[in-house]
């Protein structure tokens, strides 16, 4: 059974880097480039947000912990939160909401398209997370729509990969975690779909082996 301080504290502990960002900007702490520093601390979080909800699936089922899964959609939301407030950061501070500009930063900066990729993604999967939704869908459609996750963590790696150019030492350490997680998805995938064929190559084999 899990505790009921368990959500609360969770929730807290995930506010936890705003209030810091917060703190360091109250107290003058940004450094020199104030805008530089709150775009790749909300870009990150929302990286490890994300990370950190696509773990949850395969640390419940293979440590079976499956408690882990009433906090699945809260770590998914806080991803899409911290998603916002980076995109807020590049449309407000960076280009004061310069629509003109910003078309052109998403036509020539490639690392602009991807990241606008990853987060126009999550959009679809905030609106759709409630009870109400996985209802109204059903769950199979639910499921297949939040597997958009999936591309919008490989659009913010990459995203975070083009931007940076020359040192890919940080979203080298996400793809790194990324891969195993959605390389664990598709053993799973396919490991049934190869266990019929070999169950059914071994009937076939059976039926034409004449009796002795």
């Amino acid at each position: 059974m899990t505790p009921r301080w368990l959500k609360p504290a969770t929730f807290a502990a995930c506010l936890i880097p705003l209030v810091r960002l917060g703190w360091k900007a109250y107290s003058g702490n940004l450094g020199a480039n104030p805008i530089e520093v709150i775009t790749h601390s909300t870009g990150d979080w929302t990286l490890i947000f994300l990370l950190v909800t696509l773990s949850v699936t395969p640390i419940r089922k293979l440590a079976k912990q499956l408690w882990l899964i009433r906090l699945r959609r809260m770590f998914g939301l806080f991803a899409f939160f911290y998603g916002c407030l980076h995109f807020l950061t590049y449309v407000w501070l960076d280009k004061f909401f310069d629509i003109h500009d910003m078309l052109k930063d998403i036509a020539k900066r490639r690392f602009i398209t991807a990241g606008l990729t990853g987060f126009v993604l999550l959009l679809p999967l905030a609106v759709t997370s409630t009870s109400g939704w996985i209802r109204r869908l059903g769950g199979k459609r639910w499921q297949a729509l939040h597997r958009l996750v999936y591309l919008s963590a490989v659009a913010g790696v990459i995203h975070y990969w083009w931007l940076v150019k020359a040192d890919i030492h940080k979203p080298l350490e996400y793809a790194c975690v990324l891969a195993p997680l959605l390389g664990y998805r598709v053993i799973v995938w396919l490991a049934p779909r190869l266990k019929r064929e070999h169950a059914g190559g071994l009937q076939a084999r059976q039926l034409n082996t004449p009796e002795a």
